[in-house]
């Protein structure tokens, strides 16, 4: 058994040895069933397909969870619950780098054993062209964005398809087979996170099919794709070539994994509720007729999880809309809106997720558990009418003002939550009217600031989460002033703020993790003064934990189980 993996003691029919007895949301204050059985077979239930089985093309967080059945990396996270699951440990490579002192090399030496489906050994170069695949954008379109960014800065490199020279990527460097050495143009303390994403996976270049790979990705971790992906059924099946000794973080305990894609959300949970399924691929969660019976059924509640979802629900302020221009208006509106009602609109009884008193969620470095500048905790979330009534004195609104709040109309969540803000609102005179409009007709027009200034929305119900626990992966797209591009934003608030832009800066060459923290909390502090955002609720949704499962826990970097750590077993 791979040395991390010591948690994994035998288990009984409740929590095991250590482990947390079967209960309601046990699996977020635990591990679930422990057990060291081997063999069965996974059965994963999806409503839709999923983005890419690409791991270079991927930005859904499931897929990058279950990507790790088939691909490794560098470096990855701690295959533990809790606190330390967030912690960076060596997959591919036996720890984490080198770093030399002015913090822009980055060393890697990779393990012995690691090995392709068909036996042949993962290299240095391996690792190099996986992630040179990374700039193939017009091919492999898709994925995140970060390792180009730090790494070719001036965007001169133009992937491994039309550059066949023999240098290619020229920031990295493999001087023999178990090398591998990244060069960065500058120091970026969030480097071996952005490593730690499938898009740094590595892939064999005989094997490389470009556009088709996400249709039989080649497989370096403990499972192969025995089928393609393009139907509505897939199996992965062990890699017999896979050695547990050249692996710390994944277990590996089904002899067999399959996924079978439902159509459906109410399906999808009907199935698991039903024992057709052991557990959900996606995030939808439990919902409808099935979610309601399960939460409200003794002997199917013990199975359901609420697990925090690592996503911030939150209204944001067009700052080009009047008058969210004015802190005081903005103000006013977090005073006047009624959290518990919102907190509700996104599920009873909590389930949908905790009253958030700033945008940090819980996972993401930095977070206060008691930062609370507006009172929103010690309050219980009711509204200050008083306060947003000063507030509205102080932004020459005394008799309150009118405006719009934009939301997705296929979310009812969103949709419920619009309705409470609505409500609260006019008990101080501000007037909203609600512009609901479908998901993919708000990509659009959500992410263009002159749309949403033209359609005067000045408020949007919207989510936001990490893309890795750390700075970067959380706040630049959400705050920076000078990431609000035309089209495609995310800065949805339109803020530009000399301190908040500063500090973002002084996170990508800050030295230790501790600074890294503080610049977060700053950041945090920063945008909760300036009233940018109305935050909502560090989100949850209600998850099924089926009865076969073992090793069940939730993984803080994944937002839902940890996938690689998962058994089956007879209830």
């Amino acid at each position: 058994m791979p040395a991390t993996l010591t948690w994994l003691l035998p288990g009984t029919s409740g929590g095991g040895e250590g482990g947390t007895a079967v209960a309601y949301d046990a699996a977020s204050k635990g591990v679930v069933n422990k057990s060291r059985t081997q063999g069965g077979t996974l059965r994963f239930a999806v409503a839709g397909g999923v983005d890419s089985w690409d791991p270079q093309r991927s930005y859904y967080g499931h897929v990058w969870n279950f990507a790790r059945y088939y691909t490794r990396q560098l470096v990855t996270y701690e295959t533990e619950p809790g606190a330390r699951s967030p912690r960076l440990v060596g997959d591919l490579a036996a720890g984490t780098a080198e770093i030399s002192d002015d913090r822009r090399t980055y060393t890697y030496e990779l393990r012995d054993g690691a090995a392709w489906e068909d036996g042949s050994e993962v290299t240095s170069e391996d690792v190099k062209y996986g992630i040179e695949r990374l700039w193939a954008q017009d091919v492999l379109s898709g994925g995140p964005y970060y390792l180009q960014a730090v790494l070719d800065p001036e965007g001169s490199y133009k992937g491994p398809y039309k550059d066949t020279s023999e240098a290619g990527l020229k920031a990295i460097r493999t001087p023999d087979k178990d090398t591998v050495v990244f060069d960065l143009p500058a120091p970026n303390s969030d480097f071996e996170h952005m490593l730690a994403m499938t898009g740094a996976s590595p892939v064999k270049k005989e094997k490389d099919t470009k556009a088709r790979y996400g249709d039989k990705p080649f497989s370096s971790g403990p499972y192969k794709f025995a089928t393609d992906t393009s139907g509505k059924h897939l199996e992965l099946v062990r890699n017999p070539h896979w050695d547990e000794t050249s692996d710390t973080v994944r277990a590996a305990l089904p002899e067999k994994i399959t996924v079978d894609v439902l159509g459906t959300p109410s399906a999808v949970s009907e199935a698991l509720i039903d024992g057709e399924y052991d557990l959900e691929l996606g995030r939808s969660g439990l919902g409808g007729a099935a979610g309601a019976k399960a939460v409200e059924d003794p002997d199917l509640r013990e199975n359901v999880d609420a697990l925090p979802s690592g996503y911030i629900r939150y209204a944001a302020f067009p700052q080009s809309v009047e008058p969210m221009d004015d802190v005081h208006c903005r103000k006013a509106v977090i005073h006047a809106a009624d959290h518990g009602a919102l907190q509700k609109a996104f599920g009873a009884a909590g389930a949908g997720g905790d009253i958030a008193p700033s945008m940090l969620p819980p996972d993401v470095v930095g977070s206060e558990a008691t930062y609370d500048p507006y009172d929103l905790l010690e309050n219980g979330g009711k509204p200050d009418t008083a306060e947003a009534g000063r507030e509205l004195e102080a932004c020459g609104e005394p008799d309150g003002f009118s405006t719009t709040i934009a939301v997705r109309g296929d979310r009812p969540h969103d949709v419920n939550a619009a309705r409470a803000l609505r409500d609260s609102l006019s008990e101080v005179g501000i007037t909203a009217e609600i512009d609901q409009v479908t998901t993919e007709r708000s990509v659009q027009l959500f992410g263009t600031p002159a749309q949403v200034k033209a359609k005067g929305y000045g408020i949007i119900i919207s989510s936001w989460g990490s893309d890795f626990p750390s700075v970067q992966g959380f706040w630049p797209p959400l705050v920076d002033g000078r990431l609000v591009p035309s089209s495609g934003n995310a800065n949805l608030s339109e803020i530009d703020n000399e301190r908040i832009n500063g500090l973002l800066d002084d996170a990508v060459s800050a030295t230790g993790a501790e600074e890294i923290a503080r610049i977060s909390r700053e950041i945090n502090h920063e945008v909760s003064e300036g009233a940018y955002h109305l935050p909502i609720v560090h989100g949850k949704h209600l998850v099924w934990r089926g009865p076969r499962l073992t090793n069940v826990y939730r993984s803080a970097v994944y937002g839902g189980y940890d996938f690689a750590a998962l058994g089956v077993r007879d209830p």
